[in-house]
């Protein structure tokens, strides 16, 4: 028998909040109001950190032209190391804005320049819109690396939850389709595949703050109808082969719904060759990153990525 930490009580805090406040669950509500909803979680994330310099640009894509907000921390001189940034939100929520301060702190961390990506949201741009989206971004990083003032040498993906899927995805899809070379891929409580039969659904389906139903309202936004989340550019547990991807960070937390998936993509990482550095953070729930403000294990993961960023980057 495995026993469980108790909840961190910065966490208890936030979740007798939202129990207080009441409302519907996600599951019952229309995207368009749980995108409303969901900004009252800003706050979780602090005071957003200064940085040397924040700049929004537009980088042509599939479906348009795709919104980036460009960070450089302070004091930056020379070519800087880049992370491409992809935010979380279940494919159908958030924004740039909404994960504005972590991304300051991620630059500063890991003392390079974060392009974050505003890729087309679901279900107004289903699967595979985001992917499509993002891979569009990581290659103009490259190309337009001496403009950036990046170094086009040292390239890493990373994501919070679905922007963690959306990560992953990016490393895969880079090494099929011959894309920028990249050092590192942090992945921080990613979705990985599309199911829901692990031992964390069952454990964590309901009361910690992501459920088992609001992952199927996500899923389903996402994929819309046909399609069973079997394409490795949606469930990339499910890929072949996983050999020859970049150096990866893999965070879980320990009551979350996604921590089984996010282990064992893991372990396959590891088990292909991969050099992996899995981290599951003890009492918590999903996605510490959005909480990093009032939650010290959400502090910690961000540094551990910052760190971990810098490893890569140093070769």
């Amino acid at each position: 028998m495995v026993l469980r930490m108790p909840l961190e009580p910065e966490v208890q805090a936030i979740l007798k909040g939202m129990e207080e406040a009441g409302g519907p669950a996600i599951s019952e509500m229309t995207p368009e109001v749980a995108r409303e909803a969901f900004e009252a979680m800003l706050p979780l994330q602090g005071e957003p950190e200064a940085v040397g310099h924040v700049e929004d640009r537009e980088v042509p894509g599939p479906g348009g032209a795709v919104k980036v907000r460009v960070y450089r921390p302070v004091g930056t001189v020379g070519p800087m190391p880049v992370l491409c940034f992809i935010h979380g939100g279940g494919w159908v929520l958030m924004d740039l804005d909404s994960h504005d301060p972590v991304c300051r702190a991620l630059s500063n961390a890991a003392a390079c320049t974060v392009v974050a990506v505003d890729y087309r949201l679901a279900p107004e741009a289903r699967f595979p819109a985001a992917v499509d989206d993002c891979f569009a971004v990581l290659k103009w990083i490259s190309e337009e690396a001496e403009s950036l003032g990046v170094d086009s040498s040292r390239i890493a993906v990373g994501g919070d939850s679905a922007g963690g899927n959306l990560a992953a995805v990016m490393a895969l899809l880079n090494k099929r389709d011959n894309g920028p070379s990249l050092v590192g891929q942090v992945l921080h409580c990613p979705v990985t595949d599309y199911s829901f039969k692990t031992k964390s659904y069952r454990d964590n389906s309901d009361g910690y703050l992501l459920t088992q139903e609001a992952m199927r309202w996500f899923w389903a936004h996402y994929l819309g109808e046909g399609s069973d989340g079997t394409d490795t550019l949606a469930s990339p547990l499910q890929a072949e082969s996983l050999t020859g991807l970049p150096a990866a960070l893999v965070q879980t937390a320990e009551f979350d719904p996604l921590l089984d998936e996010g282990r064992a993509y893991a372990d396959r990482l590891r088990d292909s060759g991969v050099s992996v550095t899995y981290t599951e953070y003890a009492g918590v729930v999903h996605d510490p990153w959005l909480m990093f403000g009032v939650v010290p294990k959400g502090r910690q993961a961000v540094d551990e990525a910052g760190a971990f960023l810098r490893r890569c980057f140093e070769g």
